[in-house]
């Protein structure tokens, strides 16, 4: 299972709001997608890792 919460925490800690990706070009359909730890792709992924300056293990984790 995809689970998100690794990116809303960083976003916490980093003061990085939805608005902020937002302006980064994240669809809010995708932070939508997110917070229901629905599939996105890899392109988004990268998206995200470049808006918020981390890596993909910043944003999910697999969960069994």
């Amino acid at each position: 299972m995809i689970d998100y919460s690794p990116m809303w925490k960083y976003m916490g800690s980093h003061g990085i709001s939805q608005y902020y990706l937002i302006k980064h070009d994240i669809d809010s359909k995708t932070i939508f997608k997110m917070k229901r730890n629905e599939n996105i792709t890899m392109i988004t992924l990268e998206k995200l890792c470049r808006a918020m300056n981390c890596t993909p293990n910043d944003i999910v984790q697999f969960i069994d």
